[in-house]
């Protein structure tokens, strides 16, 4: 999951019941709810009533993955500069031309949707970007498009880059500012579980998930087995493979500690080595800056991060806590700068992990 800022004002949500009866079900994270929307791939007018693309009576139908016929999005856009790359698509600029409006398109290789699995996966982050889209924290979308070569999201723009990189481009932040984050964060979690997080910003701007890559749907109640997700943000209960809605509120734990911090709480050089660390060490607030962040913040990382998810705060408390709360105890003096210079560090060691992994 993605989050990033769109230049309107935060929005905080003042009942989870209500959105979820609005229709919603939603790294790749968790998403609570029962309901799934039927899936619509484009808002734009194309040719939904085509038969599958035309071929002699020798070939074979095309599979879609999309289980339409192909239409090419630069029908409706002009793609324009990268804006991003990840481990599964790369993000454009792009205008719709019909109207001359910009958007982010997201476009994924089908070369990497190999498995039916990954066809699945595809499937599911569409409908779950569609079920949500026009929540407060969310990022609108716009429609899907499939050529023969890859599937395209086009989305929002959220113009601002990475969180993490907008902060450390700002130069200094504080508590206040991060217990702002953080509630928007926990916003976003108390419709749609998550289970990662890739956050970007932009000035004066309401943080917004925009990546449901890692996301699944997930029911109330039911207890899930699989492993998935990224790394630092993993529950320990997800690494036992015995787990339910409570993740949510450990993965935006992660994320708070490391908005303190400038690294996350568990740490390693190899993927086997932070599971492990997530499952055996104890939560570090002994080093530099913890001595010096607030009392009732380090309250609030400890419930966020407790082992156990019968006894972890819920999405509901971690709001209501004093520290979070619009007007809270949260302090405004400058958090030290090494905060920002570990990460900066933590950034840049990420940034290297992907290129190593083909995907700079």
């Amino acid at each position: 999951m993605g989050i990033c800022l769109s230049k309107s004002k935060p929005t905080e949500y003042k009942s989870s019941a209500h959105h979820r009866s609005g229709g919603s079900d939603g790294g790749r994270g968790h998403h609570h709810g029962t309901h799934q929307t039927q899936i619509q791939y484009t808002k734009s007018a194309g040719p939904e009533t085509q038969s599958p693309m035309r071929t002699q009576a020798s070939r074979k139908p095309v599979e879609t993955i999309l289980g339409k016929a192909f239409e090419d999005v630069k029908a409706h856009y002009t793609l324009g500069k990268e804006l991003g790359r990840g481990q599964f698509g790369v993000t454009f600029l792009c205008t719709e031309i019909s109207s001359g409006h910009q958007y982010a398109c997201k476009s994924i290789s089908k070369k990497k949707l190999v498995t039916k699995s990954d066809k699945a996966d595809m499937r599911r982050e569409i409908q779950i970007m569609q079920h949500l889209s026009g929540q407060p924290n969310i990022v609108a979308f716009k429609g899907a498009y499939e050529d023969k070569n890859s599937v395209c999201l086009v989305m929002e723009l959220c113009a601002g880059g990475e969180l993490f990189d907008r902060i450390i481009a700002k130069g200094h932040y504080t508590e206040r500012a991060a217990a702002s984050m953080c509630r928007a964060i926990v916003n976003v979690v108390h419709v749609c579980r998550l289970r990662t997080f890739s956050c970007q910003t932009s000035e004066n701007a309401a943080l917004k998930a925009t990546d449901f890559g890692l996301s699944m749907f997930i029911e109330e109640g039911k207890v899930y087995k699989d492993i998935v997700g990224s790394a630092y943000y993993v529950a320990p209960e997800v690494l036992r493979k015995s787990y339910g809605k409570e993740i949510d509120v450990w993965s935006a734990g992660v994320m708070l500690y490391i908005l303190l911090s400038g690294v996350p709480p568990f740490w390693a050089e190899t993927e086997r080595g932070i599971f492990d660390a997530i499952l055996k060490e104890d939560i570090d607030f002994e080093s530099q800056p913890w001595p010096s962040i607030t009392t009732s913040a380090k309250d609030l990382v400890r419930k966020m991060l407790n082992k156990d998810p019968k006894q972890r705060i819920s999405a509901a408390q971690v709001l209501d806590h004093p520290w979070l709360k619009v007007g809270g105890v949260a302090s405004d003096k400058p958090l030290d700068n090494a905060v920002l210079s570990r990460m900066k560090q933590f950034r840049a060691m990420n940034k290297l992990k992907t290129c190593f992994k083909g995907h700079c």
